[in-house]
Order: C-alpha cells, then structure tokens, then sequence
C-alpha cells in the first residue's frame, strides 16, 4: 500500500507542482525511471503510465516558464553533442529501411533528451544540482537495498530475472554508474546521517553488481575504484573511508563472484561460448561501420543484419559503443563518444585547475560524475543498453555544473556591493 500511496502522490501531486516548477517534475520523473514503482511494488501498483503523466506537465511547465536558460557556459559543447546525436539519429530513421523500428529507438531516446535539455535549462543553482544528486542516489540506493533484501532472503531477483524490463548485465551498469556517485557524496557531505545513507547505498549498489554476476559489471567496478582512488583527495579520513570500502567490497566478494571475475582473462581455449560471441559480434559490428561509415544501417537495425555473422535475427551485440557504430555510423558514435568525453574532459580541467571558482562544491561533484562516466564507459562496452536513462542524468549533473562554474568568482576581499545592507551607491561621489 506504501508504494501505491507515493506511487500516486509523487505522479499526481508532482505534475501540479511541475506546471509551476518544472525541475520539481524532472527530479520525479528521474526517480521513476530509476525505481520504476510498477516493477518496485509490482503487487500493489497497477500498470500505469506515470512516467509519462509527469514528463507532459514538466514539459507543459517548461514551455509556461519560457523554456528556461539556454547560456550554457563550458557545458555547451556537452549539451550540442547530444542534440546533434539525437538529430543524426533522426536523419538515419528517415532513410532507415524499417521506419517504424527505427522511430521507435527516436521515441526513446526523446524521453531522455528532453527531460536533459529541461533539466540544464531550469539548474541555476548548486542546491539544485545538489538535489538531482540526491535523488539519483537516493533511488537508487534505495532500489539497491530492495535488491539486497531479496537476495538474503534467498531470491536473487537479479540474476533469475532482472528488474522491470533489465536483465542482471544492465543492472549491473545501472548500478557501477552511480556507486561513484554515492561515494563521493559521502565523503563529501559533512551530517553524518546524509554521509551515512550516501555510503550505504554506494555499498549495496557495489553488493548488487556482484551478485549480478555481470563480469562487464565487475570489470567496469574494479576501474571505477582505481579512477576513485585518482581523485580522492588525499586526506586521512578520506583514505580511510576509501580503504574500508575496498575491504568491504572484497568482503562481500565471495568465492562464486571471483571465480565469474576471472573468467574475464583466460585464454582463447578456455573462453566460455558467451564470451567467445561477444567477441564475435564486436567484430561483426565493425564490420558493419565500414560498409556503412556515414549513416549506418538505421536506428536499432542491428537486429536486422545481424544473420549475416551468423546469429538470429535480433540478436543484440552486447555492445552499446559498437552498436551505435553500426547503427548510426561513425559520426552518430563519435556524437555520442563526444557528449561524454567532453563532460569528462571539462570537468577533470576543473578539478585539477588553480584558479578560485564560484563553489568549490564544483570540484566535489566534478570527481563523482568523471569516475561515474568512466566506469558506465567501460560497463557499456559489454551491454548494449542504448535507453538506459541513469547515465545521461549522471552526465547532466556534470553539464551542470560546467553551466554554474562559467560564472566568475567573487574574490573574498571584493564583497559582493549588492549583499550589503545599505545602499552602496549612495556613497559614490563625483566631484564637481
């Protein structure tokens, strides 16, 4: 009944409030596309279209407010990548052999571009930056305990059937991509509550990618931890929190998850059939991008040649990078390589940069999103998983803060004139 009453309330109540405050509706609909409260509380919410009763009333509430604030400062290059993928995209659909299927990859990709372009046009504040961290962590964290719970019981829910419409390799990459999240939030926070619920929620996230048995999750895991370690600030209770976690994580590695983990290195003779496919339909998807280097063979059409290197129709290529290769040609993968390699490339110029910015916040969410980004990266080369919605949020909480950090900083010895509370101009005097 819990999950009936909040299903409703957040739906119903959220798109009143999002006709006045979009960003309210965006922070729901982004809840909702994490816990998915029809898969979440299955026996007791009925099939609705929630998601979509939100996402009209922010949108209709984005357009009221006039669309919000298009200057993007660093962050334009970011938000221009991912507008030019989703128009390639739709220029492959129109010439793609199969319209309807390839309308259909458009169509879902606008449920995450859309909500994106609302989303860094409404943040305009590092307390709203702070509150899509939250939600994202906090959905998720709280989908991770759910999972862990069945799991203790002795149902892993994630490995016998994945969770909504995801199999255990994209939960697995839904879950590496915010354990950097919630980690750095940790450290980061200073209320011991708020820390305390940001690492419990990284560390069930962590649980959930091993007991996945996801051997692209564990991989994308074991890199993220290093790209971590890179940019930990280097103080002892940091270091500490860092090395309890790993000891943590290789705790709750038992021997089943190390022995899955290892297969990843083992020679040619030893490679089990489905890693052996993967390989197989990597090649093939290169392939592919050679004899079709511009437009590709259309959105989600990989399915359709697929035959050729010998598989059924359908199959995926168990690569999202590769995939898109295929699909949308070079330059739709390099669009799309390009809005997440900018958002890294920016935001690691700064953190290591010296010069003061307006909230050193900034350079704490630049280290949890750059880790983030890293470890779906390398998740993604083994599932292909283009509508995966957690990445692209992860991706505009960096936009946004490379939107917030163009504005200058305010030197300590120059205080803001305005602020004051007297009328600092009544005291400029000309002479005569």
């Amino acid at each position: 009944m819990k999950g009936l009453i909040f299903t409703y309330l957040m739906t119903f109540g959220g798109a009143a409030v999002s006709l006045v405050n979009p960003f309210i509706g965006l922070l729901i609909y982004i809840c909702f596309a994490i816990i998915k409260p029809e898969a979440m509380w299955y026996w007791s919410v009925p099939i609705g279209n929630y998601s979509r009763i939100v996402a009209i009333a922010l949108l209709v509430g984005w357009v009221i407010q006039g669309f919000g604030n298009w200057d993007f400062g660093r962050a334009r290059l970011t938000v221009l990548s991912l507008i030019g993928f989703i128009l390639w995209a739709a220029l492959g659909a129109i010439l793609a052999p199969r319209p309807a299927v390839a309308w259909h990859y458009i169509e879902t990709m606008a449920k995450i571009v859309l909500p994106f372009l609302v989303g860094i046009t409404t943040i305009d504040s590092t307390p709203k930056l702070k509150q899509l961290v939250w939600v994202i962590v906090l959905s998720q964290g709280y989908l991770a305990f759910e999972l862990n719970t069945a799991y203790y019981s002795g149902w892993n829910r994630v490995w016998l059937e994945g969770f909504g419409d995801m199999d255990n390799n994209c939960m697995a990459i839904s879950m590496v991509s915010t354990v950097p999240l919630a980690f750095f939030l940790g450290l980061e926070t200073r209320s011991w509550i708020a820390k305390g619920l940001a690492l419990l929620s990284s560390l069930c996230m962590v649980h959930v990618v091993m007991f996945s048995f996801s051997r692209g999750g564990m991989l994308a895991l074991v890199i993220s931890a290093a790209v971590a370690y890179w940019f930990v600030p280097k103080k002892a209770s940091h270091l500490l929190i860092f090395a309890c976690a790993i000891l943590l994580g290789w705790r709750l590695a038992g021997p089943q998850v190390t022995e899955r983990f290892l297969t990843i290195f083992v020679s040619a003779e030893e490679r089990d059939t489905s890693a052996q496919s993967r390989l197989d339909l990597w090649r093939g998807c290169i392939d592919t991008m050679t004899h079709h280097p511009i437009f590709g063979v259309g959105p989600e059409h990989w399915g359709t040649v697929v035959s050729k290197y010998g598989y059924r129709e359908g199959k995926l290529a168990h690569t999202l990078w590769l995939q898109t290769g295929a699909e949308l040609g070079i330059p739709g993968l390099l669009l799309l390589l390009l809005f997440y390699g900018s958002c890294v490339w920016r935001l690691t110029a700064l953190i290591k940069t010296k010069r003061p910015i307006s909230d050193e916040w900034f350079r704490d969410a630049g280290r949890m999103v750059v880790a983030s980004i890293i470890g779906f990266a390398i998740a993604a080369q083994f599932v292909s998983l283009y509508g995966l919605e957690v990445p692209y949020y992860i991706a505009l909480i960096g936009a946004g803060t490379l939107k917030l950090s163009s504005a200058p900083a305010i030197p300590e010895s120059r205080p803001d004139l305005a602020s004051m509370p007297f009328n600092a101009t009544a005291f400029n005097y000309s002479k005569p």
